[in-house]
């Protein structure tokens, strides 16, 4: 019987290493390439872009082929999660009905590198058969694309990471990222806020990220709460009946005076601690939170405080308390 032929043998893998960072050097050097153009012709296009889109009346409507259509439809993503109402339109689509999805409010933003597609013809004429206005990002203003189009985004021409310089790779790295420096100034200009950006991503641990802390605190009797000049020994009873590891404390109006963590009796730890009063013990000031803040907040506040548990207040008054538990149950740490 004859022996099979023996595999290949991988190459090594400081090989595949200098590759992988050939890769990122080309994609790094088109990314810079851009910063450099900002500051040139490239910067008045993309500053008149933006306008456009921010005082349209209708939506974004993105499109492309092939790997630009993939990058389109990310940025569409983008743009709409980032409270800018975006889709995406199939180039070659377009003319079998979707063009219906185009109207004369909406900002067309075509992708093509080369700026010559022909199965792009039909959306382009479409937009000078209405009026709509179009932005083109492409490699080359002189193409076709480029010269139907109201404002071009002209990106510098630039070597694929491809050793054949075929494959699209750091073409499409570049429109990615200008796609979302158009995204990015789009939002800060309009003040698009954390709470705004919550309302559309409910999902996932980004979601869970963006929960008011409302949604996630122990409210009611779950809160350990005892008055200014309570008793050490009732005030451990209560940290042990609600088993959050601390008491909060407050003073005649009800405000938040301080705090009585497990850490705190550790350091304090003396003979007669069962006898004297909370306010000997009690960290004051100690770290708080609105309830309408985010989980995110909290949690940064959690890190950088190196605690455990906040105290969540309306005004001064505590409503709840949330512990690093309760983030992690939601999925937040």
């Amino acid at each position: 019987m004859p022996r099979s032929k023996p595999l290949t043998e991988a190459p090594p893998a400081n090989a595949d290493i200098q590759s992988a960072l050939r890769t990122l050097d080309a994609g790094s050097n088109g990314i810079a390439a851009i910063s450099a153009a900002l500051h040139g012709p490239l910067g008045a296009a993309f500053a008149a872009a933006v306008a456009l889109i921010r005082q349209a009346k209708g939506r974004a409507i993105l499109t492309g082929l092939g790997k630009s259509g993939h990058v389109a439809r990310k940025m569409a993503a983008t743009l709409a999660s980032t409270g800018t109402p975006a889709f995406f339109v199939h180039s070659a689509e377009a003319g079998h009905g979707d063009l219906g999805m185009i109207t004369s409010d909406d900002v067309v933003i075509a992708l093509s590198w080369s700026g010559e597609q022909p199965e792009m013809k039909t959306l382009v004429n479409y937009t000078k058969r209405f009026a709509i206005p179009m932005i083109a990002i492409t490699s080359n203003a002189q193409s076709s694309l480029g010269q139907a189009a109201r404002i071009v985004l002209e990106l510098p021409k630039a070597r694929e990471a491809c050793p054949h310089n075929l494959a699209p790779t750091t073409s499409t790295l570049m429109q990615a990222a200008i796609g979302d420096a158009l995204a990015i100034a789009l939002l800060e200009g309009r003040g698009f806020t954390a709470l705004e950006f919550a309302n559309f991503h409910p999902g996932g641990k980004l979601g869970a990220m963006l929960k008011h802390i409302s949604d996630l605190m122990r409210s009611g009797d779950a809160v350990p709460l005892k008055p200014l000049g309570t008793g050490m020994a009732d005030a451990l009873a209560e940290m042990s009946a609600k088993g959050l590891g601390c008491v909060v404390i407050v003073d005649g109006r009800g405000h938040v005076a301080g705090i009585i963590t497990d850490g705190d009796l550790r350091r304090k730890m003396r003979a007669d601690l069962l006898s004297v009063a909370v306010d000997e013990i009690m960290t004051a000031n100690p770290r708080t939170v609105g309830r309408e803040a985010l989980a995110s907040e909290a949690l940064e506040i959690l890190n950088s405080a190196k605690i455990t548990t906040l105290i969540v207040t309306d005004g001064a008054k505590p409503v709840g308390i949330l512990h690093m538990h309760d983030l992690l149950r939601a999925g937040v740490a």
